[in-house]
């Protein structure tokens, strides 16, 4: 569920309206609610409460550092594919003794870091990899706390691009080759700590039935390595998914179409999991979640423009200010997002039509021949549950800048990151001293600050 709503006709984030945040900042303009965010941790952490989760929060879903701040706040850990993501944590006032690093191709320079700030466990995805974490804690002299990324071989059932569960996919260890590793690791390796197991087997999974077929398959190995060696928890990753279209009038809690009833939920996984997992937490073992999408998807949307309306003889094409470069899942996961006007028509009157960007490819769209509100140029459009996987991936392809960022919390709203410079986006480059005439050094490359905006309070 979100906190996204039509009140009067005009679309509200929580208690502000949409289009006096857009009005403000600009477009394309991402907009997230707080209260959105709160609620999905905290209802997550209320289903699966027999087993005491101690979640960690997805970096890569949405890396903004407010967002990073109001997570360390909630008290939660993070989990992370970088060494820039884990430093982004720090300064966010995240603990980094929270943090699990995850990743299938950690370089020494990462793992030197990650040592040195502390953290939580390597989930370790290959046998390379365990020998350069152990040679490197040697050289630090400590011991690597690490948890095995076991590939139980299951099908997740999603996107192609997202799943990570079978042996087709690059990600963790064969499930028979977990036991004879963790033996080798035990006699071999004295600078590890072998502190956990952990599996991850997709994103935006829809149903329950992958994530309670991984778990009982791992739930005898957990046991085993418990008794072994001591682990201190078993991870069962994230990839819960979200239901991407859902009505937005005020006060209803219904999902259109009926589509959420069969829905994987944080109910039904609890249903699912908890008698696989009670077991496991009565012998001590701790139970560790990795939530991305489903905190942060629903609580943001993406506010653009219409710029024009084209008709051809055999199509209509609505090209709206926002691109692929800010939202790029419809063009790389053909992913379906809600489209709906900031204002209601008095009318509702609808056509059929491409809502487009200006991107010079014909990748470059966010729907495709779909029913949808009929609108004029300079309307504002809102291209909902956009909050996992938008900014985190956006970029300056074909020349545009990054986009703000704005977090409404009930009546007030601030910038998590203001918009962009042209300037900005280049900042970092440079022209060679023989391509400019009478110079022989290196134009300065001076770092540009923008004065920080405030949202007026509404």
């Amino acid at each position: 569920m979100h906190n996204f709503h039509y009140k009067n006709g005009k679309l509200f984030c929580e208690s502000i309206a949409v289009e006096s945040l857009a009005q403000q900042a600009g477009t394309p303009l991402y907009i997230y609610s707080q209260k959105t965010l709160v609620d999905n941790i905290r209802r997550l952490e209320t289903a699966m409460a027999p087993v005491n989760p101690h979640l960690c929060y997805a970096v890569k879903a949405n890396a903004s550092l407010g967002i990073l701040s109001l997570m360390a706040q909630l008290g939660i850990g993070f989990d992370v594919v970088s060494i820039g993501e884990l430093k982004k944590v720090k300064q966010a006032g995240g603990k980094t003794e929270q943090c699990v690093f995850a990743g299938v191709g950690k370089t020494e320079e990462e793992i030197n870091a990650a040592l040195e700030l502390g953290i939580y466990a390597f989930n370790v995805e290959s046998i390379p990899e365990l020998e350069r974490i152990n040679r490197l804690a040697k050289k630090q002299n400590k011991k690597a706390p690490v948890a095995i990324r076991v590939n139980p071989n299951v099908d997740a059932k999603t996107h192609a691009k997202i799943t990570t569960g079978t042996y087709e996919n690059k990600f963790g260890i064969a499930f028979e080759e977990v036991i004879s590793l963790y033996q080798k690791a035990h006699s071999k390796y004295k600078n590890l700590h072998l502190k956990g197991v952990q599996i991850h087997i997709g994103s935006q999974l829809t149903n329950v039935a992958p994530f309670a077929k991984a778990v009982k398959k791992m739930a005898p190995l957990v046991t085993l390595l418990r008794a072994e060696y001591g682990l201190e928890f078993f991870s069962i990753g994230g990839g819960l998914g979200i239901v991407y279209k859902q009505a937005l009038e005020s006060g209803s809690a219904s999902w259109w179409h009926n589509e959420g009833k069969n829905f994987a939920s944080p109910e039904k996984l609890a249903k699912a999991l908890i008698p696989l997992l009670k077991p496991l937490t009565t012998s001590g073992v701790k139970v560790l979640m990795e939530p991305g999408r489903f905190v942060v998807g629903n609580a943001g949307i993406l506010v653009t423009r219409v710029e024009y309306i084209k008709q051809t003889g055999k199509k209509n094409f609505v090209i709206v200010d926002a691109a692929m470069n800010d939202l790029i899942r419809p063009a790389l996961y053909e992913s379906y997002h809600q489209i709906v006007p900031l204002k209601k028509s008095r009318t509702e009157k609808t056509f059929k039509a491409d809502v487009v960007g200006p991107i010079c490819e014909s990748g470059d769209r966010f729907c495709l021949n779909r029913e949808i509100s009929e609108v004029k140029e300079g309307d504002l459009l809102a291209i909902m549950s956009a909050g996992a996987y938008g900014m985190t991936m956006a970029s300056n392809y074909n020349g545009r800048s990054i986009p703000a960022e704005v977090l409404v919390n009930d009546k007030e709203a601030d910038y998590l990151r203001i918009r962009e410079s042209i300037q900005t986006s280049w900042r970092y480059e440079g022209i060679p001293a023989w391509l400019i005439p009478e110079e022989k050094t290196l134009p300065p490359n001076k770092k540009t600050r923008t004065p920080r905006k405030k949202i007026e309070n509404i």
